[in-house]
């Protein structure tokens, strides 16, 4: 680095013509003083384009000094009582620490976090304080994702407004008996406190960027009025190397999200190390977010620095600022002021002159940015104010701040949970928390009494901003009417002999329908990722148009067909492109738009199932988590129904993962009816009863005869399971046919090999839900184990199956551990068979892809006879003899291992 100095300090030592230069900059700094900063960038941008014309080389750099992006004569100063602001930045403080230290000497297993918060403390206290609006009846109030570690502070901050109790802040992390606080922010856990989940890291900023274009989405189509409100994203520097955390930044420029704020704590270290040891993150990060087209502001260096700033006219402080990496800084802030000295100004002599009347103290209490009050206030204060682009604030500071030799500014810092009482000495006497000696061990909460200036003024602030954040909303105010199961008529109807839809088909029908609902159509938001002529949905463009805020500056090059792309600015259908995590995100936002804006919307997602569920897993964990209310629609599900697309394409297990979420409701229909039945009942449940549940209902692009719904059935398919038609009633023998979605139709074609071949009745069950069934089973399995002295309960399908007789045979397009679900509440003695797709999807015809798979009518076949002659029965030379007739090779590889 001395090399890079040197040779820098030569090209200034030969300049040509000083005097030109001084002109030059002379010139510049009269403009930036008359004109301002607008003109002269300006006129740099017309001669660096001029002079590139001629043919100059000038490098392209997004970046800009290390320095602070607000001139100091521009700061915009804190108007608040900063003495009263920090004293209760310390209180907090202090109670974070001690309900985290408290709860781990109690459990040494139950973990927290005390560093996060410690670094972020001033910038909470400036939002809080000063900008963040909780909502009112004239305001929405603004939307907060912090920074999931912090979350000790947050309650620190609660505890002291009154709005969590002591006994609370003892069950930290405790929260099974139902009175703890959970461990980061939870709405699940949690439902009239935390707003969103921003633990799984890089899923906040995700969100929180269509968040924002979704209270555009709101204000553009008049459903509310969001034009005055902020959405404010906290994430550490480490938590930006998620692929999330950047991948939707040049949307949020793109679609002009000026109400989207996002804050990069830039305390340079993750768990385990420094971010860019070698590097600088913030000059990174600001590269990268001014090249998507953002409104970029450092806050770098506190107060301290700006004397000194001040006196470098050579510039020899910003290029040592500059070309001194992360790793070094880390160190600094680790060690005292004499090494800050020896190792940072020391790189340079006249550096070491600049400070030769600073004691190392006062080099020590050279402050970095994001721990001074006004630095933060200025930043937070244009973020507030900026227009046309969206905000993000890299904000330098220290890693467990004020922790000391236990955690600050070192690699141990973001697992430190159990100082030693040396450490909370040192930090209560660093915070002046009033606690005397003989109670330091203890760790005992600070709250002063109600009347203290500190705690009128702290509810003051909040009174002026409409109350306390964060809160959530657990209902919304408004009711809405659902349409009857019989406004779906259209598809609730067999069709015409001969006349063949898909399901998929039929949900465009049934979305149709309800766009046209005079109380529910605008509320609906279908949302697509490049995939709406697959589904056949393209005819909603013209419809309902395709939201956009500019409208549609172009003529569609299809504007002479029906179905033409229409862009505008009040359109309903959100099209994220090929984006399956921007499309979940802003089906999060709309499926928790009850709580965060008090307006129920609908959103239907539909995907391509196998890009879907696998793909936005931790994101539908995280909807689990918010609440939320809404379809997520699979198209072309399972793993034979979609034609010759091969091994990525084909979706075996979509179900599964779904099945893992307990607020998920899934669903993989095989009719029209059935679809209409599911969708009816989801919309009663989340819309009239507001229930937090969200629906997953997989839909299929195969063209069938559709038999319509049989009265009476609608209890069943919406419970997961129901007989579809009975076998010969006189036949000596039975099976018991189970299938869903499209290999339900191979179950019901297999049912009539076996009475047209063998004289064998098979009674066909469609099973909409395995899941839900087996659900059912294992809460009535868990009642009768805890209800011993009582009749047990027997689960939906045992009751079903109990009435049966005969070989079970369950046969999904998905893998056999979907139907394993039920095999528990099969009745005693019932021999039960699970035909499946597990293994690798591959390119072929449905009918070929369901031979490979052994799901197609004949395996069904050869299984359900295989089990009648297990239980003796039949002979087993039947299935031989089945085999052979049907022309399957016994000898064909096993598909899972191909």
């Amino acid at each position: 680095m001395s090399a890079q100095l040197d040779q820098l300090t030569a090209a200034a030592a030969n300049d040509p013509d000083t005097l030109e230069t001084k002109e030059w900059l002379d010139a510049l700094e009269a403009v930036i003083e008359n004109e301002g900063t607008d003109r002269a960038h300006y006129l740099m941008e017309r001669m660096v384009d001029l002079a590139r014309r001629r043919g100059a080389h000038i490098p392209f750099s997004s970046n800009t000094a290390y320095v602070n992006t607000i001139p100091t004569h521009l700061e915009e100063h804190c108007p608040g009582n900063l003495e009263y602001e920090e004293r209760l930045r310390s209180w907090m403080r202090w109670n974070a620490m001690a309900m985290v230290v408290k709860a781990n000497r109690a459990d040494g297993d139950l973990g927290g976090h005390i560093s996060s918060f410690a670094s972020l403390a001033n910038m909470l206290g400036i939002g809080f304080n000063h900008f963040w609006r909780a909502p009112t009846a004239d305001h929405g109030g603004d939307l907060l994702y912090l920074q999931g570690h912090s979350s000790p502070g947050i309650y620190a901050r609660a505890f002291l407004e009154g709005r969590l109790s002591e006994d609370q802040m003892l069950n930290f992390r405790r929260e099974v008996d139902g009175k703890g606080l959970s461990s980061y922010p939870h709405p699940k856990l949690m439902p009239t406190f935390w707003q969103f989940p921003t633990v799984s890291m890089g899923l906040g900023p995700l969100m929180a960027i269509y968040q924002a274009r979704f209270l555009k989405y709101l204000h553009a189509r008049s459903i509310a009025d969001t034009s005055n409100r902020k959405v404010w994203v906290f994430c550490g520097d480490g938590e930006m190397d998620e692929p999330e955390s950047m991948g939707a930044i040049g949307m949020a420029a793109r679609e002009r999200l000026d109400n989207l704020v996002m804050v990069v704590n830039c305390n340079l270290q993750r768990l385990d190390g420094p971010v860019r040891g070698n590097g600088k993150i913030i000059q990174e990060l600001e590269a990268d977010f001014r090249g998507a087209g953002w409104n970029v502001v450092k806050v770098i260096w506190g107060p301290g620095w700006d004397a000194l700033l001040a006196k470098d006219k050579e510039g020899i402080l910003q290029r040592v600022m500059m070309e001194t990496v992360d790793g070094e800084y880390q160190n600094y802030k680790a060690k005292d002021g004499a090494y800050v000295r020896k190792n940072f100004f020391g790189k340079h002599p006249k550096l070491l002159e600049m400070v030769a009347n600073m004691t190392d103290d006062d080099i020590w209490r050279l402050t970095r940015g994001g721990h001074d009050p006004h630095k933060i206030y200025a930043a937070f204060k244009i973020a507030q104010e900026n227009k046309g682009t969206p905000t993000v604030l890299l904000v330098k500071t220290v890693k467990g701040f004020g922790m000391g030799k236990s955690g600050e500014a070192r690699n141990t810092a973001h697992q430190t949970k159990k100082l030693d009482d040396e450490a909370i000495r040192e930090m209560r006497d660093r915070f002046a928390i009033p606690i005397p000696d003989d109670k330091l061990a203890e760790i005992p909460f600070f709250k002063p009494a109600d009347d203290a200036p500190e705690m009128v003024y702290l509810h003051k602030r909040r009174e002026l901003l409409g109350g306390y954040l964060p809160q959530r909303r657990p209902q919304a105010a408004e009711s809405l009417p659902v349409p009857a199961l019989s406004a779906f008529q259209n598809v609730l109807d067999a069709t015409a002999e001969g006349r063949e839809i898909s399901t998929t088909q039929s949900f465009v029908r049934i979305i149709s329908t309800l766009l046209r609902d005079p109380n529910l159509g605008q509320r609906i938001v279908p949302i697509l990722v490049d995939e709406s002529r697959t589904f056949g949905m393209e005819g909603l463009f013209r419809q309902i148009g395709i939201f956009n805020q500019q409208g549609q500056l172009y003529e569609p090059v299809d504007k002479d067909q029906v179905m033409y792309y229409r862009e505008d600015k009040a359109g309903q259908i959100l099209q994220e492109g090929i984006n399956e995590a921007g499309g979940m995100s802003s089906w999060i936002a709309a499926a928790t738009s009850y709580s965060t804006n008090n307006r129920i919307m609908i959103p239907f997602y539909t995907f391509y199932s196998m890009f879907g569920m696998q793909r936005i897993g931790d994101l539908a964990w995280a909807a689990g988590d918010m609440r939320a209310r809404g379809f997520l629609m699979g198209g072309t599900a399972g793993r034979t129904t979609l034609n010759g697309e091969g091994l990525q394409h084909e979706d075996g297990h979509s179900h599964v993962m779904a099945a893992t979420i307990p607020n998920c409701l899934p669903y993989d229909p095989t009719f029209a009816h059935e679809v209409a039945v599911i969708v009816q009942d989801g919309l009663r449940r989340m819309v009239a009863e507001q229930e937090d549940v969200f629906y997953y209902i997989t839909l299929m692009n195969e063209n069938y005869e559709q038999p319509g719904l049989t009265p009476g059935t609608e209890e069943g398919i919406l419970k997961g399971m129901y007989l579809l038609r009975s076998g010969d009633a006189a036949a000596k023998q039975r099976v018991q046919l189970i299938g869903s979605g499209t290999i339900l139709r191979e179950s019901i074609f297999a049912a009539e090999l076996l009475q047209k071949d063998f004289g064998i009745a098979a009674d066909v069950w469609s099973a909409p839900s395995l899941t839900l069934i087996a659900r059912d089973g294992q809460d009535a399995e868990r009642w009768s184990m805890v209800h011993p002295t009582d009749a047990p309960r027997l689960p939906y399908v045992t009751q079903l199956m109990e009435k049966t007789t005969g070989p079970i045979i369950a046969t999904t397009d998905y893998m056999r551990l979907f139907a394993e679900q039920i095999r528990a509440f099969m009745p005693k003695g019932r021999t039960y068979k699970v035909l499946g797709t597990d293994g690798f999807g591959r390119s072929d015809s449905r009918v070929k892809l369901r031979e490979f798979f052994e799901v197609n009518r004949y395996y069904i076949v050869v299984a359900a006879l295989k089990s009648l002659a297990d239980e003796g029965v039949i002979a087993t030379s039947v299935v031989a003899d089945a085999i052979a007739k049907y022309g399957i090779n016994p000898e064909k590889p096993n598909p899972v291992t191909q």
